[in-house]
């Protein structure tokens, strides 16, 4: 796994309620992100209703309580997770905020036995700083797993988490 240290503000990751206020906007940024980018058809982004699903585990990256990030871990299986709704405020980016949330949930995701987490995100220019991001801490590609089909808009990523001990 790559490693890299970054100055990333002294903030807060917890889990959060995907229907505050705060969270609500930064969601409907998210989704209006993905459905410009995107076909119709091929915008996985999950609402908030979706993300209040017995399977996701939500939260957020808050510095002084202002809300700067968001990330969610679904469990598909016992040993599998998927990251969903990873997104960082436009004036947050590049500051290492949306590594220090994918690095928690990978975390989380460890602490819950699983041996690998995936992702589906665009396969579009507007996409790249996030494959980039996922590929800089060990994602690679792979096939579509769990209910995704085979799309020319969607890159497939996935981490194998090396269990120690």
């Amino acid at each position: 796994m790559v490693t890299y240290s970054l100055t990333v503000p002294a903030g807060h990751i917890a889990i959060d309620d995907p229907g505050s206020h705060d969270v609500r906007e930064l969601l409907t940024r998210h989704l209006e992100f993905a459905n410009l980018h995107s076909p119709p058809e091929d915008v996985h982004a999950l609402d908030v209703d979706a993300l209040r699903a017995p399977t996701i585990t939500f939260f957020s990256y808050r510095v002084d309580g202002v809300l700067l990030a968001v990330g969610a871990l679904q469990q598909l299986s016992a040993d599998h997770a998927e990251l969903k709704s990873m997104h960082t405020g436009a004036g947050a980016r590049g500051s290492g905020i949306g590594r220090a949330m994918l690095d928690h949930l990978i975390r989380l995701a460890r602490e819950r036995g699983c041996r690998r987490v995936s992702l589906e995100t665009g396969s579009m220019d507007a996409f790249a700083p996030a494959r980039a991001l996922y590929a800089g801490a060990g994602f690679v590609s792979c096939e579509p797993f769990g209910d995704y089909r085979s799309s020319r808009n969607s890159t497939f990523m996935t981490l194998s988490l090396h269990q120690e001990g």
